[in-house]
């Protein structure tokens, strides 16, 4: 334990030196080497070889400038990046986020953590990520439109279906993707699946924008299911109102489970009566036709509503936190344990602080972190990708049948790597980590020092 604890504060020492002012970066990074540090020095080779040190570095990051012009004439400028982490693996694989807080740290975090989560798949994509500090809330059709044209005239420079796949984040959806598509298509005249979360009609996959909301459900499925317990009747927090919130809502309402909770960066609703097939399709036509705001669906059904607060202190069986990065900080992890949450299971990327998470680690709940839990989106885009390829598309029942498949594999390899424990507890940080680290390690191996 000392030699672990010696060596992951040299490294972290060393990562922070290299990565000056990126707390979101230096994060992830921890989260993960806490955990891998005492394998790799329990397996040599990877310790010998610096993987550690070279899977922490991205293999190129490009940064670009965006001008385009509003509807008033004015001429705008913004930035973008596209971090292409890893790709030992295969092509790198990973989202474009439009959101003014995108930085290169939360990008870089967001890449990193892409590498171990597609290798978790099982499909051959390897780790990147991408975005802009452009805000499209309250900006028309028109002035996204012109964004994502002006944005594609060098990104498209950089990514190809064999070279770096992007795919929607926050802030990116159908309609962005579908602006970003048509470009490329012009600009590279070629028709290929270089995107994913296309429209069905050109090229994109059924149950893909389902896919993160989804899977999220079917791995605390799994882990339940694991225990011999299963979601019925169980009562259910779910942070968001976005893609992934949304789709989380209707599977876990689908299996049995009552959830009560939405939010959004204003603040939160608690529905006691549960969110039912109804409501959720109000909500869906609030958030993806009228963009308008969650307080809304309070007013409607009359219930509460929490101005500027997050649904963690609403006594619940299971948590889905679905919105955004730290969203559940230490008080809120203490006050989740404190009403009784059985089960934590990831939707959004990195949503628990690292205090958050050992709490979660030191009580053995069920934890499912982003990396494991919320790769069905990610897997449905691999998927997608595979249907471009030999230009077919597959049923609804096929692509959700391959999903659950995809989720169940990812379960059994955190099972299987988690440290065995006395009580049968599964570590599914360690197993996640551990299983995500040894197929893109061994890959690097294999190509000697590149």
């Amino acid at each position: 334990m000392a030699e672990a604890k010696q060596e992951l504060d040299h490294f972290m020492q060393g990562l922070a030196k290299r990565n000056p002012g990126e707390p979101e970066f230096q994060q992830a990074v921890q989260e993960v080497v806490e955990t891998l540090i005492p394998y790799v020095l329990d397996h040599r080779k990877y310790h010998d070889a610096h993987i550690l040190e070279r899977m922490t570095e991205p293999d190129r990051i490009v940064i670009f400038r965006v001008c385009w012009e509003d509807n008033e004439g004015n001429i705008r400028t913004n930035r973008a990046w596209r971090v292409q982490f890893n790709n030992s693996i295969g092509p790198y694989k990973g989202g474009m986020r439009f959101h003014p807080n995108v930085t290169l740290s939360v990008l870089k975090f967001l890449g990193f953590e892409q590498v171990l989560k597609n290798s978790l798949t099982g499909l051959p994509m390897g780790g990147g990520k991408g975005g802009a500090n452009f805000n499209p809330k309250g900006k028309s059709d028109n002035e996204v439109m012109r964004f994502c044209h002006s944005l594609m005239i060098e990104l498209y420079r950089h990514i190809g279906e064999d070279t770096d796949v992007p795919a929607g984040d926050i802030g990116v959806g159908a309609r962005e993707v579908s602006y970003l598509f048509g470009q490329y298509k012009r600009l590279a005249n070629r028709f290929v699946g270089t995107l994913t979360g296309k429209g069905l009609a050109f090229g994109g996959s059924l149950v893909r924008m389902e896919a993160t909301g989804y899977g999220c459900v079917y791995f605390a499925q799994n882990m339940l299911h694991h225990r011999g317990d299963s979601l019925q009747g169980k009562t259910c927090v779910v942070s968001g109102s976005g893609n992934v919130a949304i789709y989380t809502v209707e599977k876990a309402t689908e299996l049995g489970g009552k959830v009560v909770t939405l939010s959004d960066s204003q603040g939160s609703i608690y529905d006691p009566k549960g969110i039912d097939p109804d409501k959720l399709a109000w909500v869906k036509e609030l958030k993806e036709v009228r963009r308008g705001r969650i307080k809304e669906y309070a007013e409607q059904f009359g219930c509460e509503y929490q101005e500027g607060k997050r649904p963690w202190s609403v006594p619940c069986d299971i948590a889905f936190p679905c919105a955004t990065q730290n969203e559940i900080e230490a008080s809120d992890a203490a006050e989740l344990l404190k009403n009784g949450v059985q089960v934590v299971c990831e939707g959004a990327n990195m949503p628990t602080h690292i205090d958050g998470v050992h709490q979660f680690l030191d009580k053995k709940i069920l934890y499912g972190p982003a990396k494991a839990a919320n790769a069905g989106g990610v897997g449905v885009s691999g998927l997608e990708q595979s249907q471009n390829a030999l230009r077919l598309s597959w049923s609804r029942q096929e692509v959700d049948q391959r999903l659950q498949g995809i989720m169940r594999d990812i379960h059994e390899k955190c099972v299987s790597y988690s440290p065995e424990s006395k009580d049968g507890w599964v570590n599914y940080v360690d197993g996640a980590n551990i299983s995500g680290f040894v197929k893109v390690a061994d890959a690097m191996l294999a190509y000697g020092v590149v």
